[in-house]
């Protein structure tokens, strides 16, 4: 008899079934979706055979495999532009949101001077927002970055505004009649409590970071002026080459569920040891 089996012997029966729904849970989390991307693959190829479905206008799933093989230098190179635009919007979103969401902190007016202005931009469509920024701006990599930025900026902004504003008041008594200024304040209280806001926020704005270049892409690729991602859709469209619009679309699916849990990974390693959000629940 093993180790394990003697120490679930002594178990009682709540605790035993305590582990095994664990066990399951575990188990459960990678095998459920898995199983069903597996049963709406299958769909997807009986459908295209059922229904005698040419492949230009909806291919089978190993046509699109094929077609991201053999396509893959042209893909790759325009997933590269499109990151490429992601992530450097994706830094100034984090460095301006929270540069912003600082100054807000330190000053009411500041604040209500400028946050509906950022509300505006936020609730603006980037589409009606292109226009202008074709107009003023002559640089179509910074056309695209602008686009992504204002997408991505809003979500850093106000959840790290959120989070610097949630310090409990007890603690920042505290802190003020031990004679804290307001730097210190803001580097051992106000950032550590806003960590896990600003950590929801950077999940937020890394996929729509990548919505942001896509969407530009899109409106500058109908110029034929751009290479990303979003422009080989586009072409693939107008040729009707739905094996390669497909390929571009689980690229750009599969990027962006990649960025997420990236951040997700850095946010659970960050607040792990200290954060109840990360922590382990007792059941």
């Amino acid at each position: 008899m093993t180790a394990i089996e003697e120490h679930a012997l002594t178990l009682d029966p709540e605790e035993a079934r305590r582990v095994r729904q664990e066990r399951l849970e575990r188990i459960g989390r990678w095998l459920l979706p898995l199983a069903i991307m597996v049963l709406a693959i299958w769909l997807w190829d009986r459908l295209c055979i059922w229904n005698d479905i040419p492949k230009y206008i909806l291919p089978r799933p190993g046509v699109v495999l094929q077609t991201l093989f053999d396509d893959a230098g042209l893909l790759f190179s325009s997933l590269l532009v499109t990151l490429r635009i992601t992530f450097l919007s994706l830094l100034l979103a984090v460095i301006g949101g929270v540069g912003l969401a600082v100054l807000f902190t330190q000053s009411k007016w500041v604040e209500m001077s400028f946050f509906p202005f950022a509300i505006v931009l936020q609730v603006t469509p980037i589409v009606a927002i292109f226009p202008l920024i074709n107009i003023y701006v002559d640089n179509q990599t910074t056309k695209l970055l602008l686009c992504a930025w204002i997408v991505a900026f809003f979500p850093i902004l106000s959840n790290t505004t959120l989070g610097l504003n949630s310090v409990d008041r007890n603690l920042r008594d505290m802190f003020r009649l031990n004679g804290a200024t307001r730097w210190q304040q803001l580097r051992y209280l106000r950032l550590p409590a806003a960590m896990p806001y600003f950590l929801g926020g950077l999940k937020i704005a890394g996929g729509l970071s990548l919505i942001g270049a896509v969407v530009a892409e899109f409106v500058a690729g109908a110029q034929g002026q751009s290479s990303g991602l979003a422009s080989r859709i586009i072409e693939a469209g107008y040729r009707l080459n739905a094996p390669r619009l497909f390929a571009a679309l689980i690229l750009i699916s599969f990027t962006g569920i990649l960025i997420f849990l990236v951040l997700s990974l850095i946010s659970h390693l960050i607040l792990r040891r200290w954060h109840e959000s990360a922590l382990k629940q007792e059941r």
